[in-house]
């Protein structure tokens, strides 16, 4: 299965991440490749509109408008990469680190449908699943932090026409159980979040990030 971690490639913190999670992956046999992030820089609102999204619910407290952007975009342009090449992909975030075997059946999508979160909830209050493997989404009703997920082309479509829909919105929130009701999880969790910093968030939003403490930096 391809497997890309999305960085910023100009961000010395991202790219130590981001070479960090690829080693995790090395002990398994996971070829881990970076996928170059949209960056406020690339005028991510522009972006949006060039494809006919709404961004609006990107502006929220939690975030920083033009930086939430540029991450949706950063996936979105992962889910047209699985449209692409008609094949399941594994995505991380740049502070993802594979710390649990990641079974063969994950590794060759057996084991779900369309869409599966393989990581551990990264901020506030969830639910533990109480099955062992793939079952439905239960940590949150969205994915709880988008920073370790599978998809096939079958969802990856889905999600891109959604977008001209309901528009585009922080990315773990638009990945949403009620808007996709294929969305699956795998427990217990093979990856984890292991951040010190963000690109992303606003103080507010990092408040309730499980590894945040008076060292946190926002970048």
């Amino acid at each position: 299965m391809r497997a890309y971690v999305i960085t910023i490639l100009d961000n010395e913190q991202s790219v130590k991440a981001a070479e960090n999670c690829i080693r995790s992956g090395a002990p398994q046999g996971i070829v881990i490749n970076k996928w170059k992030a949209t960056t406020p820089a690339d005028m991510p609102f522009e972006m949006l509109a060039e494809k006919g999204i709404d961004g609006n619910r990107l502006d929220e407290v939690y975030s920083r408008a033009d930086n939430c952007a540029a991450a949706f975009l950063s996936h979105y342009s992962l889910w047209e990469e699985c449209m692409k090449v008609q094949e399941p992909i594994m995505i991380f975030e740049h502070d993802a680190v594979i710390v649990d075997t990641i079974s063969e059946r994950i590794l060759n999508g057996q084991c779900f449908k369309q869409m599966m979160n393989i990581g551990k909830p990264s901020y506030g209050q969830f639910r533990t699943p109480a099955f062992i493997g793939s079952g439905p989404l239960t940590s949150k009703k969205y994915f709880p932090g988008a920073h370790a997920y599978i998809v096939k082309p079958a969802a990856a479509r889905q999600l891109i026409q959604a977008t001209k829909g309901i528009g585009a919105a922080p990315t773990d929130v638009f990945l949403h159980k009620d808007t996709f009701p294929f969305l699956e999880e795998y427990y217990p969790w093979p990856v984890e979040a292991r951040d010190s910093f963000t690109t992303i968030q606003a103080k507010e939003g990092c408040l309730a990030k499980h590894n945040y403490n008076e060292d946190y930096k926002i970048v």
